[in-house]
């Protein structure tokens, strides 16, 4: 009956708490005095009575299913001792102690790492405890059972994912992630009888092999694939009964692109910004903020102590109606509606035909932030994008809908879950929000033909859509389309311009949302200034079926349920509103003076640039040096005058996300420090996190490592913080605000990543200068320097006209792609090594004669913007290396020869 510790020693025990917790009495204080020669009162400590019970329990970063100084964001490694708290409980009795110690062990989350706390809190709760019949190889016999899913092998990019995501925003360049069809991730939900907003899993092209420790019920959907449990077939679109200890080993698609596993009552993975689907680039969301790897162990939901968040499965299992399943194929008819840019504005009326007209090819770099296609070269209506850059595909930004076609140069991308939210380039349609799901399952190689829909068919598509998922409504899918001729315009409605007012035209952007311009295409602060007028007019109104506002430089895009709130109402409410607005000519606008380090053309930057250079386009006027093409398109002097004018400016924020998490759209106040630059056509693959860019006349710093267009000039501090961190950011994950202004000053790459770690790190603070935006003083500006003003701007169009005529020169953008090498040599002696998928040649990392070990990397493949390793197979000599960097290969494609 007596409890005892088993060891005691001179030095103060890790166990010291539950002592404190019965006495009253701070040990660490008694044994600070002891050193320090202190007398202690040992009369009063001969006194002191234990009151009550404590219990103390250790949570350690290990894995029970495998026997194996914290703060949030801290990653655990091997070398450092694996305790990350203590947990102590007092109460009266024993009996108290323990209820309590469970309690606040099932309330208790770590999330990201595997821990012991689900073990500790099965000890506790066993009989033997609670009856004290404990000895020293309790452990060896106790039978612990683990709320999880053990990953044995990862596939590819499987990650988990809920629906809708993370809705709410898009307006400071958040994507909603989720899943890619979510159509059969719904459908998997509703057969194993989830809630909607349950999480599960997403499989591309390769399925996982998974151990479940706990009984369930689980449904596979989406992509067929082989799947088998326990080497015995399982068929998809219907409940499977697993037992705990049972593997499920699924394999690569046969058709389509994407697989998806619900399990019942979903996955025990934390909220982060409204949702727990997994945002891989932006690391958060899902488990632990990336894709999955073997050894991960995914928790289930605990339904004897149910997370609050987390809501429990709602109905029965029960299998999915034959009628209800989609075919995947290799050829996809795809319904879009015209709009946000189409012609004559942006595109030729003849090219709008040929895209309607055409098949398109899907690119094999394509993924979840965006599906790229072949097809016919666009017809222009425009020779460039005048300030908004060197190419006619270029607008001032503004923000994108989910499912448009992005014509990012003369190259088209469907804009995916995981796209960007605000960028510079057109979309002259954009996908039905009831055909989206296809775009999840498009795979390289596959063919489209996309056909128009008014925005009535694709609010009835919608409709019977949500009726099969939420009704299992026994309507067989729409094996054709609905048949609508092609739309001669865009535009939704305008109004002309007035002496108080500009020009507005509302733009159709799919059925969910409508794009709002104001004035002419050219950069005029006062448009910016009207739609946040706007903006704040609308959330006034609080109109029911108005989802999110997101403003561009002189736009405003709003996001609407149109079966809700119908696109017509809406409109008639917008015009209305223009009625409303007020004079803005003596505005004033909260704003803040954001000084920020920066490291003038980093390693990063130049490393940015060297890459796109080998792997995506060996030639173009931007190449080999951002600065130098800057310089040249601006006709300035010197690499320096670049230097001078960018540290000089002060950069008022405009938008939020262009690219990704707040990366801003900023613009020099001063037009003297308006620098004029294009953007990459093709668009790079990798940004780093942090680096500067200008495209058009705006700069941006991205937000995270990121594809992206601008053209890059340095480095500079985080602008998002994961864990917040640091104070500056206040309670959330971003830093600035719109209208904010930056001033950079220039430190050297040394000390720009001292000053990295520190910022993320809480420990350093920037200066921040409280202002605001006067309108009134800016027009003052303009008028006092304007005949400054018109000779920089005259030299910038001499030298931009100029540049215009080198980049006509090469246009074509075949011209820049690295030739494949020809090679009929007879390498029949020598095993190959081919390549996994149909990809760009990113690096080739050995030399011929070189001897390489089993399993060392030979090459790495850029492919769906992933980096895909070519391993050796075994150890050997490399008798012939067969291809080069920057060259196209095609999966099962010999790379290297070796002996």
């Amino acid at each position: 009956d007596e409890f005892y510790f088993l060891e005691v020693n001179t030095r103060l025990q890790v166990e010291h708490p539950v002592t404190e917790m019965v006495t009253g009495l701070d040990l660490i204080e008694c044994m600070l005095k002891v050193a320090a020669g202190d007398a202690l009162d040992w009369n009063a400590l001969s006194n002191i009575q234990p009151q009550g019970a404590a219990i103390e329990v250790r949570i350690y970063a290990e894995d029970p299913v495998k026997d194996t100084w914290v703060s949030t964001g801290t990653e655990i490694s091997q070398y450092f001792d694996p305790m990350i708290a203590k947990i102590i409980v007092h109460a009266d009795t024993r009996e108290q102690a323990i209820e309590q110690l469970k309690s606040v062990l099932s309330q208790t989350r770590l999330n990201g790492i595997s821990t012991n706390l689900d073990y500790a809190h099965s000890v506790i709760s066993d009989e033997r405890f609670a009856q004290m019949q404990i000895w020293t190889r309790l452990l060896d016999d106790f039978d612990y059972v683990p709320n999880v899913i053990e990953v044995l092998q990862a596939g590819t990019q499987s990650s988990i994912q809920d629906f809708p995501g993370r809705v709410g925003y898009w307006d400071i360049g958040v994507p909603p992630s989720g899943p890619m069809d979510d159509y059969a991730f719904q459908l998997a939900n509703q057969i194993v009888g989830n809630d909607a907003s349950a999480a599960g899993f997403e499989f591309t092209l390769q399925g996982p092999s998974l151990k479940f420790h706990q009984d369930t019920v689980i449904a596979l959907t989406g992509a067929p694939c082989p799947a088998q449990l326990d080497d015995k077939p399982v068929n998809f679109w219907q409940p499977i009964h697993i037992c705990a200890g049972q593997v499920l080993s699924l394999g690569q698609v046969e058709s389509g692109c994407r697989s998806y596993l619900a399990v019942r009552h979903g996955l025990d993975v934390p909220l982060y910004l409204g949702s727990r689907s997994t945002f891989a680039l932006g690391n958060f969301g899902g488990h632990a903020g990336r894709v999955l790897r073997a050894g991960d162990m995914i928790k289930l939901v605990n339904t004897a102590h149910p997370n609050s968040d987390i809501p429990l499965a709602i109905q029965e299992p029960q299998a999915l109606s034959p009628a209800l399943i989609p075919s995947y194929g290799k050829e996809w008819k795809i319904g879009v509606l015209y709009g946000p840019h189409g012609a004559p504005d942006f595109f030729k009326p003849e090219y709008i035909e040929e895209f309607f007209a055409s098949e398109w090819t899907v690119h094999f770099n394509s993924n979840r932030l965006g599906i790229r296609l072949s097809g016919p070269t666009p017809s222009w209506a425009r020779e460039n994008g005048g300030e908004a850059g060197l190419h006619p595909s270029n607008v001032h930004d503004c923000e994108y809908a989910i499912g448009a076609i992005n014509f990012t140069g003369d190259f088209p991308v469907i804009l995916a879950k995981d796209g960007p939210s605000l960028g510079g380039f057109v979309c002259p349609v954009t996908i039905a929000k009831a055909e989206l799901w296809k775009v999840g399952q498009l795979k390289a190689d596959d063919k489209i033909s996309f056909y128009p829909l008014t925005v009535e068919q694709a609010n009835a598509l919608e409709q019977q859509q949500i009726e099969r998922i939420e009704n299992f409504a026994h309507a067989a899918l729409n094996s054709e389309p609905p048949s609508s001729d092609i739309p001669t315009s865009a535009i939704l409605a305008s109004l002309e311009a007035t002496d108080v007012s500009p020009r507005t035209v509302y733009r159709q952007a799919g059925d969910s949302y409508i794009l709002l311009e104001y004035g002419d295409n050219v950069l005029d602060l006062a448009l910016r200034l009207r739609v946040h007028q706007l903006m704040q007019l609308i959330r006034a109104a609080n109109i029911k079926g108005i989802l999110e506002l997101s403003p561009g430089v002189r736009s405003l895009q709003i996001k609407y349920d149109g079966l809700m709130l119908p696109q017509h109402q809406l409109i008639e409410f917008l015009l209305k509103l223009e009625q409303q607005m007020g004079d803005l000519s003596q505005i004033k606008i909260p704003s803040r003076i954001i000084h920020l380090p920066m490291a003038f053309e980093d390693s990063a930057t130049l490393g940015a640039v060297e890459r796109y250079q080998e792997s995506v386009c060996a030639k173009a006027p931007w190449l080999p040096n951002n600065v130098d093409f800057i310089q040249r398109i601006n006709g300035l002097d010197s690499r320096e005058q670049v230097k001078e004018i960018i540290f000089n400016a002060n950069y008022l924020i405009l938008g939020l996300g262009d690219v990704y998490l707040t990366a801003p759209c900023a613009v020099p106040i001063d037009p003297r420090h308006r620098l004029l630059s294009s953007k990459y056509n093709p668009a790079r693959t990798f940004t780093a996190e942090g680096t500067v860019g200008i495209g058009g006349m705006y700069m941006c710093i991205y937000g995270m490592d990121s594809p992206g267009g601008y053209q890059l000039v340095g480095r500079t501090l985080p602008i998002w913080n994961k864990f917040k961190k640091n104070k500056q950011f206040g309670d959330k994950e971003w830093f600035l605000n719109f209208f904010d202004q930056i001033k950079y000053f220039p430190v050297s790459e040394s000390e720009l990543e001292q000053w990295r770690a520190d910022f993320e790190n809480g420990q350093a603070q920037i200066q921040i200068e409280d202002t605001e935006f006067d309108y009134a003083a800016y027009l003052q500006l303009l008028e006092d320097e304007k005949d400054s003003i018109a000779e920089f701007r005259a030299q910038q169009q001499h030298a931009f006209s100029a540049e215009v005529g080198l980049w006509k020169e090469s246009i074509d953008h075949q011209e820049h792609l690295i030739a494949e090498i020809p090679d009929e040599t007879d390498y029949s002696a020598y095993a190959a090594l081919h390549a996994s998928m149909t990809g760009n040649i990113w690096k080739i990392l050995v030399e011929q004669g070189q001897i390489v070990k089993k399993g060392e990397t030979i090459a790495i493949i850029e492919a769906m913007k992933m980096e895909l390793p070519v391993y050796a197979a075994d150890d050997g000599t490399v008798k012939a290396i067969i291809c080069r960097a920057g060259q196209t290969v095609h999966s099962g494609e010999p790379l290297v020869y070796m002996e």
